[in-house]
């Protein structure tokens, strides 16, 4: 009984943690440029930490870089392509939240193990602040933080030994309308906000992580 009980706190205890990369693509989705919801658009990467409490869940921890674009130009509508606005803004995000699988997701099987899964949390996303004067792309010289929800289905496998392969996409509704230069952030160039006020700024990651997993094993004793 002694035995059976210190080896159940250990395994109640036991922890395993990934750690690893983000590598894809993003996509702007706001006043300016294309509304297509996923069309992978410009490079994005970063790092992912997870600690798995169970089968089923892990809290989660990314950084991700990359330059938000949108070119009106690109645009189905006629009104933006004959406006022709375009911008570049380099983000860098930091999200927490918890990862949920559609099925037990044992890291100690020894047999592969696929799932299904859904992310959600919290994001803030550092970026530069700017406005349109006539057309013109002009700086303020600031920049700002974003925050918002992250909404992220994806699929992931365990492959080599240690090692968990995932594909995602990953939308970031922010509580934002800055992003894009539509709604300058210092208050005295208001006159230059231009689109719809009432709708925030998405944007969306589309890519794989490839994390190791590392961490006191479950220890399994039948006394």
């Amino acid at each position: 009984m002694i035995l059976f009980s210190v080896c159940f706190a250990h395994k109640a205890q036991s922890q395993i943690y990934e750690v690893g990369f983000f590598l894809g693509s993003s996509n702007f989705i706001g006043d300016v440029g294309a509304t297509k919801y996923i069309a992978p658009k410009s490079p994005a990467f970063g790092g992912v930490f997870k600690w798995n409490r169970s089968p089923r869940h892990s809290f989660r921890f990314t950084a991700i870089f990359t330059q938000l674009k949108g070119m009106d130009s690109q645009s189905s509508d006629p009104r933006r392509i004959e406006r022709d606005y375009e911008f570049e803004n380099n983000i860098m995000e930091f999200s927490a939240g918890m990862e949920f699988t559609f099925f037990d997701f044992n890291l100690h099987s020894e047999t592969p193990k696929s799932t299904p899964y859904l992310y959600s949390g919290v994001t803030t996303a550092k970026h530069d602040n700017f406005f349109f004067d006539n057309g013109v792309l002009t700086s303020e010289n600031t920049s700002s933080w974003a925050w918002g929800i992250p909404m992220v289905l994806g699929f992931k496998t365990t492959t080599a030994d240690g090692i968990i392969l995932a594909f995602e996409v990953g939308a970031r509704y922010t509580f934002s309308d800055e992003l894009d230069g539509s709604m300058p952030d210092a208050d005295f160039r208001k006159q230059y906000s231009f689109g719809n006020t009432n709708s925030n700024d998405w944007y969306v990651f589309t890519g794989i992580t490839l994390t190791y997993t590392f961490g006191q094993r479950p220890c399994y004793c039948y006394y």
